[in-house]
């Protein structure tokens, strides 16, 4: 599992003092990108080629709160991946304590023009990095 650091910000805590619900899921994006870094696919280079990776559909649990200026590490993992479809599962923990704080999960697709397309096809490189990626996490 990947772990992306990431400290709770005053900007970003509601009038209660604790980091509004919405800033979850742009945390689970700054992860997603810094996890695909990982795995060997640069995000900005599959822009420009010309394949965009959308979210599709996304579900968040929370568990406890986050204050300002907790650290918050975010594990990050391939659940499942077709080629077409990439779902990853997130597990947020207060550095603290350990205490996990949310889970969620993405899922995203992969288009080209506006056209749902194949990673494998499109770009076999990269489908196998995200292959190579989830048999290394399979076999620790």
């Amino acid at each position: 599992m990947y772990t992306y650091i990431r400290r709770a910000q005053y900007h970003e805590t509601d009038q209660m003092g604790i980091i509004h619900h919405s800033n979850y899921v742009k945390w689970m994006e700054e992860a997603r990108i810094r996890f695909l870094e990982e795995m060997g696919i640069d995000y900005r280079r599959l822009e420009e080629s010309g394949i965009i990776s959308p979210i599709v559909g996304i579900s968040v649990q929370y568990k406890k709160t986050v204050r300002f200026d907790d650290e918050v590490h975010i594990g990050v993992y391939v659940k499942k991946y077709n080629g077409i479809r990439l779902e990853l599962g997130y597990e947020m923990r207060n550095q603290a304590d350990g205490a996990v704080c949310t889970t969620a999960s993405s899922q995203s697709c992969f288009t080209k023009n506006g056209v749902i397309v194949s990673l494998k096809k499109e770009r076999p490189e990269l489908d196998a990095k995200v292959r190579e990626y989830m048999a290394r996490e399979q076999a620790e």
